[in-house]
Parts: C-alpha cells; structure tokens; sequence
C-alpha cells in the first residue's frame, strides 16, 4: 500500500505597502443590520470613558489592507483597533489602513456574524480568502472575535503560534481583552430604542462602562439628589429658624 501524503501549502508572501491614490476601494452594504449600531455603542463606551486617544484608531467597514502574493487584499471588519498609527497630514483623510506601514499591527478585530462566500469563519486560503484566515495567517490578529446577535454566540479566538484558538469566559461569561485592558462580554438592555443583545466593555474590576447616555441619565439623577438634598436642607434651616423664633417668644 502506497501512502499517499498531501502536500503542505506554503504560506503565503505577505508585503506591506501603500494602497494606490486610485485604487477603488469596495464599497459593499453592511452585511448585518445590527452592525453599525453594535460597532457605535461599542465606541461610544470607549469615548465615554475617556479610553480613546489620539494616536489609535477605532474603526468600521474600514479597509485593512495587505499585498498578498503581490496582490492587494482589503478586509474591512466591523470593528477593529489598533494601538498606535501614524498621524496623516492636515486635511488629509485616511482611506485605509496598512498594518506596518502606517502604524502598528491590528490588535484586535471583531465581526458579526452572517451569511457571505467567504465569510467570518471562512478558511479559505485561496483569493478573495476568508476573513478567518485573512485575520489569523496574513494580518496575524492577536484578538478576533465574532458575534451572532441574532442568537446571542460570542467567541473569542486568540493567535498562539500562529493558529487560533478559543478562550473561555470567566463566571460572569465575560472575555478578557488584555490589548484593550478590558472585559467584553453580553448585555440585554435598550440603547436608541433598540432591545437586543449588545456588546459591552467591563473594567478589570468588572464594573459595566456606560455609554454616554447612561453617563448623563446618571448625571442628571445626581443632580436631581442634589437639588432634593438641598431643599431639604432648606427647609431644616427654615424650621431651625422658627424654633428659634418661638424659644425667643416664650423667652
């Protein structure tokens, strides 16, 4: 019997350099309806709490780009960071993202699930590629994570050695993201009249970060306890006084 041995495919040649200024890049509908309002609330949190800085970039359906194999490939995540870029002149609009070339390796991406020929899961290594192996094998993304809003199904990958493994939540089912210092996990709740499973950060500490509108709505309880507060003080102040008055009288 001849054992027949299945040759190992190479890996690919990957290149970092500029997109062309012509380069048209896709421009496709969002997958998800839920992705935009997911990808703003999961930034909002950020800017909320004032973990968003200059030298970052936070982004959505915006093109990662690679030379593969001499070829130009574009992904554009639902949601990606990066640590630290290099600034673009005044005036200049940033079109894309070139890993290496303009800054740091993409730390983490995310991606909400659906139903695409090359898709979230995909590990197709041939063009157009699947985002799972764009993401593990040619950007090489310490973080990718992938959510199904519809049922609820967050997993976190994380790159050892090259290939992706999953990581496990801890008891209150929330992943930790060491590149952002942050918990992310799942929350049931309204935001812009909208019910449904959102992604959500959590501190070390395992306290929720709010979005701007909880911040306000908080605020602007404390400030109604405030005023409460300061009315009742008023009015001990008020009957103080006329205790006052009345001792003086039987005086």
């Amino acid at each position: 019997m001849v054992l027949q041995i299945k040759p190992t495919k190479p890996e690919p040649t990957v290149t970092w350099t500029a997109l062309p200024a012509d380069y048209i890049l896709p421009d496709d509908p969002v997958e998800n309806i839920q992705q935009p309002i997911l990808a703003a609330a999961l930034n909002d949190a950020l800017g909320a709490a004032q973990l968003i800085q200059s030298e970052m970039l936070i982004g959505s359906n915006f093109g990662l780009v690679a030379t593969v194999n001499k070829k130009i490939v574009v992904k554009a995540p639902d949601w990606f960071y990066v640590p630290q870029v290099q600034p673009v002149a005044e005036g200049v609009i940033r079109r894309s993202y070139t890993p290496h070339l303009e800054g740091a390796p993409v730390a983490v991406v995310m991606e909400f699930l659906s139903e695409t020929e090359c898709g979230e899961l995909s590990v197709r290594s041939t063009p157009p590629y699947g985002k799972l192996y764009f993401y593990e094998h040619i950007l090489k993304v310490p973080i990718y994570v992938t959510y199904d809003p519809y049922e609820g199904n967050l997993e976190v990958r994380s790159l050892h050695d090259g290939k992706y493994r999953f990581e496990s939540p801890n008891e209150n089912g929330h992943f930790w993201i060491p590149q952002l210092d942050l918990f992310l996990g799942i929350w049931q709740g309204e935001r812009l009249g909208q019910n449904i499973s959102w992604l959500r950060w959590w501190d070390k500490s395992e306290n929720l970060l709010l979005w701007s509108s909880e911040e306000a709505e908080q605020e602007k309880q404390r400030a109604e306890q405030e005023k409460q507060r300061a009315e009742q003080e008023k009015q001990r102040a008020e009957q103080e006084k006329q205790r006052a008055e009345q001792e003086k009288q039987r005086a």
